[in-house]
C-alpha cells in the first residue's frame, strides 16, 4: 500500500509539532509519513520538568528554542543536522503493539545504506553502541503516532551543552532523561552523502511500495498555526505543564552568600525562602509575598524585583545576583 507523504516546509518546532498533531487527529485513514527538521531546539517529553532538563544559560546564549511534545520519553536536541520522522497509522491490537513495528523499517533503511543499526533495550536505535535515534509514541482513538529523531550530522557540542543541567539544583518526581552516548549516522556511512541525499534514500526505503506526496490546504495550515501559537509556543504548556518540583541553589557574591529554596507547581512559585549572610536592614518578607503566586520565569521575577527596596532587604546583593541564583 502506498504511503501518504508530507513535509512541513518549516524548521519552526512549534509549527512542526502542531502539524504532526493535526495529521494524527484529522487524517483518519491510511498510512502517513512526515519527514521534518527543527532549527536549534530542545524538545522535552510530556511528563518532564522543562527547567530540570535544559541548561538555561546555554539555551539563552545560543537562542535555542524550547518546546514540549505530547509524547513521553526524555528530552532531545534537534538542529539542521538532525532529521525527524513521523509514522501515523492504524493502531491495530494495542495489546501486541511494540516499538519494533516502527523502528525495524528505520533500521532496514539504514542497513540499506551500509549502516548496521538495531533497537536497544530503551527503545533507542543504536549503531556500534551509540544512540542515533530516540523514539516515542502516542495513541489517539484508533490511530497511533510514532516519531523519532535521526542524528545524521548534528553538532555534538550543542547537544551536550543544551541538555547538561546540574542535578543538585532540582528535586522532583518528573520523568528524567537518561544520558546516552550519541553518534552521528554520517560518521558510520561507508560512503559519504549529503543530508539531502540521505533524506531521499530514507524516504525511498520507508515507502518501498511507493508514496503519494500530499499537501494540506491553506485552511488546515491556518489551524495548525493557531495550535502552534496557543499550545506549543505557550509558556504555560512548555514550562507550566511541568510536575511539581523543588529548586535549590547557593552562590557567593561580593555582597555576601545568597541561598534560595523554591517550591514550583504548574510553573508557579508556591513558596520561596532566601537564606544568606548578606547585611539586610529590614525583613525580606515583602519580597517573599510578592514572588509567591508568580510564574517561575525570569522576566516575571525581574519585574517584581524592580518594585522592591532590595538594598534594604538584601544588603549588597543586587537584583542581577538574585536573578542569577534563581535562574542559573
Amino acid at each position: 500500500m502506498t504511503v501518504n507523504y508530507l513535509e512541513t516546509h518549516s524548521t519552526d518546532p512549534a509549527f512542526n509539532l502542531a502539524f504532526e498533531e493535526y495529521v494524527l487527529e484529522n487524517k483518519g485513514e491510511g498510512d502517513w509519513l512526515i519527514l521534518w527538521q527543527n532549527d536549534n531546539t530542545i524538545v522535552v517529553g510530556l511528563n518532564q520538568n522543562t527547567a530540570e532538563e535544559i541548561n538555561r544559560d546555554f539555551v539563552e546564549k545560543h537562542h535555542v528554542h524550547v518546546v514540549r511534545r505530547r509524547t513521553g520519553g526524555g528530552a532531545v536536541y534537534h538542529d539542521l543536522g538532525n532529521l525527524n520522522y513521523s509514522f501515523i497509522s492504524d493502531l491495530g491490537n494495542a495489546e501486541t503493539l511494540t516499538i519494533s513495528r516502527f523502528t525495524e523499517p528505520v533500521c532496514r533503511a539504514l542497513e540499506s545504506m551500509g549502516v548496521h543499526a538495531e533497537t536497544s533495550g530503551r527503545n533507542d536505535i543504536v549503531v556500534n553502541g551509540c544512540k542515533v535515534s530516540g523514539v516515542a509514541q502516542r495513541i489517539y482513538k484508533n490511530r497511533i503516532l510514532h516519531h523519532g529523531t535521526l542524528l545524521y550530522d548534528s553538532n555534538s557540542e550543542m547537544v551536550a551543552g543544551a541538555l547538561h543541567v546540574d542535578p543538585d539544583k532540582f528535586q522532583s518526581k518528573s520523568a528524567k532523561s537518561v544520558q546516552s552516548r550519541i553518534g552521528n549516522i554520517r560518521s558510520f556511512l561507508p560512503q559519504d552523502m549529503s543530508l539531502e541525499d540521505f533524506w531521499k534514500k530514507l524516504l525511498a526505503e520507508l515507502a518501498q511500495d511507493g508514496f503519494t506526496e500530499q499537501f494540506l490546504t491553506a485552511g488546515e495550515l491556518h489551524q495548525i498555526e493557531k495550535t502552534a501559537e496557543d499550545r506549543y509556543r505557550s509558556w504555560d504548556w512548555v514550562y507550566g505543564k511541568s510536575p511539581e518540583f523543588d529548586y535549590h541553589q547557593k552562590r557567593r557574591y561580593p555582597g555576601g552568600t545568597l541561598e534560595v529554596y523554591l517550591r514550583i507547581t504548574d510553573g508557579i512559585i508556591r513558596n520561596v525562602r532566601f537564606v544568606g549572610d548578606f547585611m539586610a536592614l529590614e525583613s525580606m518578607e515583602p519580597a517573599v509575598r510578592a514572588l509567591r503566586g508568580s510564574r517561575f520565569r525570569k522576566e516575571d521575577t525581574a519585574r517584581i524585583l524592580e518594585t522592591l527596596p532590595l538594598r534594604r532587604m538584601f544588603g549588597g546583593i543586587m537584583e542581577e545576583d538574585i536573578l542569577d541564583v534563581m535562574y542559573r
